[in-house]
């Protein structure tokens, strides 16, 4: 016979009360060091001046606090975590992104003003006419440093050595004295001061007169002075001719008296200088939209492309007469099963236009070798080629799938009016599958919109289009040429290239929704 807590005269539930207890506690306990956690991350990012990360974590984290430390919000504790990870992961790199397409940022401009200034104040330069040659002198366990002053050096000075290198801490200075002649020991060679020379550049070396030596070359020590001193007014003097470098807040460098730009410089806001760039200047507007009409062209070509191999083989397969179906199903999903990155290098190989399987047969049978890599109608009908090769499979699988849920009745009732296999294809199968499909067609040309493990591995963009300002190539997608713009081009103009991927951005919004229009889903 079994007994309750109450017949026992024992409070319900009392047995399991310590351990929920526990555990509103000790969620309790982690929210509080998340929230501390973010805030640190606050802190460290806004004394580093990324005030967009700091920003970020201070939303994460109160966002954070409210939802964990409010009851009336607990329903929305189970999707925070979901929502939280759009927020990092999605969100701020669109604003992120769309933010810095309104700047100069680039390779050029990358640092904040206060970084750049103390890099001027850091320089240094060597002061004429003191210079002192050096060698390594070592007797026993001891090393030391002789110089010799070449011409006129410093007064008094001109043949000093120093204590024993042993002797210098870190980042303390090294004293060296008068000296009559050479010290005792043997004089190191070249390659035993190349050996030394991290130990040497770190070196500080001190005059009798007070006069700091550091090392100019691998035989010189020179007193090396700070280049530019800073004026209350925000300008830099430089001590070598003494010019003034002055901050351009519009340009984001430090200029000279003639105009001339000193590098690096900070990023500085631009309002919509790269947007009317891509479609004012000759240079990029010529490029950008050859690029455009591509992308479009190639995303087309390969959904057209996919669909057709994809309903025929698939039509072909649903053939009742047709023996060895799952043999012949299991090798045409075969390259879909295959990662694509070994398809595309493979295919590089055989499009090699001196030693490719292609072109050795084209040159045996038809007495033809073509360009594939240099000619650009022939790249972009490579490519075409290629990604059918690819994204065949995917459609097929679609096409069966649809194929299979087709009433037979349908085709009953074509076989009795004296219908055959093209009539059934295109005026049943095909129809019926069309509607369906066409979600999932646009979801695929959005896809191929942005391909660019094919593009990189395959063409890298090129050719090249001539008398570009950008890097830009005749099989480039919107994509690959943004990236080429990013981390490619000499320049390294982030700000034109967050520009582009903005519009393409934008470009992919309005394929989506017309995604979900077509889909029926209600936005």
């Amino acid at each position: 016979m079994y007994t309750t807590n109450a017949s026992r005269g024992l409070p319900r539930h009392r047995s399991r009360y310590p351990a929920e207890r526990y555990t509103r506690w000790a969620l309790r306990a982690l929210t509080v060091a998340l929230v501390l956690a973010t805030l640190w991350l606050v802190v460290a990012f806004h004394l580093r001046g990324q005030w967009m990360f700091a920003l970020l974590f201070l939303v994460l984290g109160t966002s954070l606090a409210i939802v964990f430390g409010k009851r009336q919000l607990m329903s929305h504790r189970y999707i925070f975590p979901a929502l939280a990870g759009m927020g990092v992961f999605v969100i701020f790199p669109l604003l992120y992104t769309f933010g810095i397409s309104f700047s100069n940022y680039s390779s050029s401009n990358l640092l904040s003003e206060e970084r750049v200034r103390a890099q001027f104040l850091e320089q240094t330069y060597q002061a004429e006419g003191q210079a002192f040659d050096f060698r390594l002198y070592q007797d026993g366990g001891q090393t030391r440093l002789y110089l010799e002053a070449p011409g006129a050096g410093l007064e008094g000075a001109r043949r000093l050595v120093s204590v024993p290198l042993a002797e210098a801490g870190d980042g303390e200075p090294l004293a060296v004295r008068p000296a009559e002649a050479a010290p005792a020991g043997e004089a190191l060679g070249l390659r035993e001061v190349i050996a030394r020379r991290d130990v040497l550049e770190e070196l500080t070396l001190v005059t009798p007169d007070g006069t700091e030596l550091r090392m100019a070359g691998l035989r010189r020590f020179a007193p090396m002075l700070s280049r530019f001193e800073a004026n209350p007014d925000g300008s830099l003097t430089d001590r070598r001719d003494g010019g003034i470098l002055t901050p351009n807040h519009e340009t984001g460098f430090f200029v000279t008296a003639a105009g001339e730009r000193l590098t690096p410089g900070w990023p500085v806001a631009v309002g919509l200088d790269n947007y009317t760039k891509i479609f004012t200047d000759p240079d990029i507007r010529g490029p950008f939209l050859q690029i455009f009409v591509w992308t479009f062209v190639f995303a087309g070509l390969t959904v057209a492309f996919t669909l057709a191999v994809g309903f025929v083989l698939a039509s072909l397969l649903q053939w009742e007469q047709l023996r060895g179906k799952a043999v012949y199903r299991t090798l045409l999903i075969l390259p879909y099963a295959v990662p694509a990155f070994i398809s595309i290098l493979i295919f590089k190989g055989m499009f090699n236009q001196h030693y490719g399987e292609i072109n050795l047969i084209l040159e045996n049978v038809f007495g033809i070798s073509p360009d594939w890599f240099t000619d650009p109608a022939l790249a972009r009908t490579m490519l075409v080629v290629v990604n059918t090769w690819l994204g065949y499979p995917y459609m097929l699988l679609l096409c069966m799938g649809l194929i299979q849920s087709i009433p037979r009745d349908l085709y009953e009732a074509s076989a009795v009016d004296g219908g055959g296999p093209l009539t059934n294809m295109f005026r049943i199968t095909l129809p019926l599958i069309l509607k369906p499909l066409t979600p999932l067609l646009i979801a695929a040309f959005a896809f191929n919109f942005n391909n660019f493990v094919l593009i990189a591995l395959l063409t890298g963009g090129k050719p090249d289009i001539l008398g570009a300002s950008t890097p830009a190539g005749t099989t480039d997608l919107l994509v690959s040429y943004t990236y080429r713009i990013a981390f490619q081009d000499a320049g390294q103009n982030f700000g034109l290239a967050a520009a582009i991927a903005t519009l393409i951005f934008l470009l992919v919004v309005g394929l989506s929704l017309l995604n979900l229009r077509l889909s029926k889903v209600k936005v």
